[in-house]
Formats: structure tokens, sequence, C-alpha cells
């Protein structure tokens, strides 16, 4: 019996009525499209969230509870399904953060259902000024397989992206052993030689991380570690779509070199969805968010230190500056990183899969003086069938509060 059902018209246009049951989609019937029906996408998939709104995953000492908060706020930007990420630090620390968001997970059934896995960005990358970014040098190393084991134990064994540099010795052994325990290894913040790249690749990676980013400002003309990430099929291609991570024209060549290997991620860290001014990151330390959302190093303007932006607001600006369809934009942002973590039945609209829904409006975005770029606003978000956000009146408390709260 189905237990309930939602209309909209799809990125790409049709107008159709799902069904839900169970906490999956049971049918999708076209139906007769209506001016006043809102759009109706799957829920985005977001492989790199540093974090939210004032919640920093990468703060000490870890707040199991903050993780449940922030599960819930990222909920009405749209994101269903998400990869806490952990970035370069001390041993301990590292271990510490994994073990919060592990325990957040069997806490918190709601935490759970969202958290697809852990994203560890480092401690195993480039050294190298530029490639290693806002990362800590005194904290990057070698691959050690020892430690990271220790790190999978304490995440639950919840870690299923690691983020690399193979320019080290041994660091094809490395990434072997690591996929043959089902972890998903991404090239990123790398000074690798091509042949390197090649080898990392070859032993298994999948994934480069923010491809263009994480890079010397200059670099050799060809060949260089940007161009033979982007030839290696291999590789799927991770991108920040905000406007500042990559100038238009490079992510248009990328969308186009990278053809059905290419998702977006929002790289969002704690300071999304703040105002804009001075801040001190616990990793990142002094770090600037200008007017226009653009996030830098306080030390040094042109090195960025992550994104404050969410994925929805990515997809509204490529779409706006006609990089994308809508259609295909947010494809990219749901069943593409979907199909490039190794996660099945969510990012899509279709029988079978979860039930991870997001109704939304396009608006003229106030910020944009001729209108010429819209915004998207949420209306409603499903998670497992379960409406877990509605604007006009935001479920009670109970519904959204941790599980254990009043």
């Amino acid at each position: 019996m189905i237990a309930a059902w939602v209309e909209g018209r799809l990125p790409a246009g049709e107008a159709v009525r799902v069904a839900m049951e169970g906490g999956r989609i049971a049918d999708v019937v076209p139906i007769a499209d209506r001016e006043d029906l809102p759009w109706l996408a799957p829920g985005l998939v977001d492989l790199q969230v540093n974090g939210f709104a004032g919640i920093d995953f990468n703060a000490l000492p870890p707040e199991t509870r903050s993780i449940g908060s922030a599960v819930r706020m990222l909920l009405r930007q749209g994101v269903t399904t998400f990869l806490p990420t952990v970035i370069t630090n001390s041993d301990e620390a590292i271990e510490q953060l994994l073990a919060s968001i592990a325990s957040a997970c069997a806490e918190d059934e709601l935490v759970r259902a969202c958290v697809a896995g852990i994203h560890l960005e480092g401690p195993f990358l480039s050294p190298a000024d530029g490639s290693r970014g806002a990362h800590d040098r005194k904290h990057i190393r070698a691959p050690d397989w020892e430690s990271f084991r220790r790190w999978q134990r304490a995440a639950d064994g919840r870690i299923l992206i690691l983020t690399m540099s193979p320019e080290w010795e041994n660091s094809a052994r490395f990434i072997s052993r690591c996929v043959s325990e089902g972890v998903i290894v991404s090239i990123g913040h790398t000074a690798a030689t091509p042949g390197q790249i090649r080898e990392a690749a070859a032993a298994g990676a999948s994934m480069s991380t923010h491809l263009g980013n994480g890079a010397q400002l200059q670099l050799p003309r060809h060949p260089n570690y940007i161009w033979e990430q982007l030839a290696a099929d291999e590789l799927t291609a991770c991108v920040i779509p905000d406007g500042f991570h990559l100038p238009d024209s490079v992510l248009k060549v990328f969308l186009r070199a990278k053809a059905g290997r290419i998702a977006f991620v929002s790289d969002a860290v704690s300071l999304s969805g703040l105002a804009p001014g001075a801040y001190r990151t616990p990793v990142g330390g002094d770090v600037v968010l200008t007017p226009e959302g653009r996030l830098h190093l306080a030390s040094d303007p042109q090195l960025l230190a992550g994104s404050a932006q969410m994925l929805i607001d990515g997809i509204a600006g490529v779409v706006g500056r006609g990089l994308c369809t809508l259609a295909e934009a947010w494809e990219l942002g749901s069943a593409a990183p979907a199909a490039a973590a190794g996660l099945t039945g969510v990012g899509r609209i279709e029988p079978g899969s979860a039930a991870d829904l997001v109704r939304f409006r396009r608006l003229p975005d106030p910020r944009i003086s001729d209108g010429g770029e819209a915004r998207l606003t949420i209306e409603e978000v499903y998670k497992a069938g379960k409406l877990v956000f509605r604007r006009e009146d935001e479920l009670d408390q109970k519904t959204m509060a941790p599980s254990g709260s009043s």
C-alpha cells in the first residue's frame, strides 16, 4: 500500500507524481503539468563537507551532539546524504574526530541515515606550498598503514574516501591495500609527477579531490598533475562549483573532458552560512570570508580556505551562468557523486531508490540587479520518505532534535 506521494517537475521538466512506501520510491507516474508545480529532485549527495553554520567537524575537543545539529541543518539545504570530512591534524586529533563522528552515527538514527561514510582528507598529502593548501605542514607525512588502520578502527570502519598524494614512496602499494579494504582513494593536494599519477590510477585510485585546486599557483605548461588527472579515464573528477575555486572557462573544459566522470562537491567549511568577516578556524588558522562569499587565507588572499557555499548554491550558479542545464547540474550534485562513491539507491528518482527528495522553486536572486540568475529556494525535504523540513511550517522540535532530546 502506498504511504505517501509528492508532485513536482523533475529537473528535466517532466511533471510527475512520486509514490513513496517504506522509505523508498514505489512509483514515478507522469501527470499533467501545472504552472504552480514546484521542482522535484533527488536529495543532494555531498562527498566533502568540513562543517556548516558554525559547526566544524575538525574542532577540538569534538562534540558528538553537534554533528546531529549539523545533519539537520544540512537537510534544510537539500543535502540528504553526505560525508563529513576530517582533514590533516595530529594522529591523536584525527582519531578523536573520527571516533566522535562514529559515536554520532551510533547514537542518532537520522545521523546514521544521512552520513554515508567519512572522508579523510590527509595527512598523507604534499608538503609543498600551494599543493597543501590550508593543511598544516607540521602534520603532513608519508602514508602509514598502521596509522590508517588505527583511524579506521576509531571510525568504526566508516572511512569511505581517503584523499592523499601519490608522490610518496610506496604510494601505489598503500593505495592497493586501501582499495582492497573497500576504501576509495582520491588524489588531491598533490605535487606528484605524471608517472606517479598513472601509477596511482593503476593501483586503484578512482577519484580526484577538488581537481584544479590544492595546487601551486604556477605549474609547467605541460605535463603537470592537473592535465594527467584530467586525462585519466579511471579518475572521477570532483570539482567545487562555487564560482571561486575554478574560473568558468576551466569548469567548462573540465565538464567536457570528464563527461560521465565528474561530480560536484561543496568542500563547505563551518563558516558556510555565516556573515562575512575575519575568522579564526581550528585548522586553517586566520581566514577571511568576503561579502561575495569567497573564503581565503588571511595571510595570502590568493589561497582559498575551503568553500563557504553549499551544493545548491553552486548548482544555481552554474545554471545561471549557462554552464549547465538544471537537469545536468542537479545530477552532478546527486547521482554523479553517489556513483563515484559507490553509493547505491541514492541520488536518483526511480522505483527502488531511497525516497530522499527535495522540492524547490526557482526565484529571482535579489543580489543580481538584472534578474539574470535565479536562486533555488527549498520548500520541502524528505529523507527516506519522511518529511524532515518544510519552509512554511518547520517540523516540531521533537522531530528535528537529536535522539534522546526533548
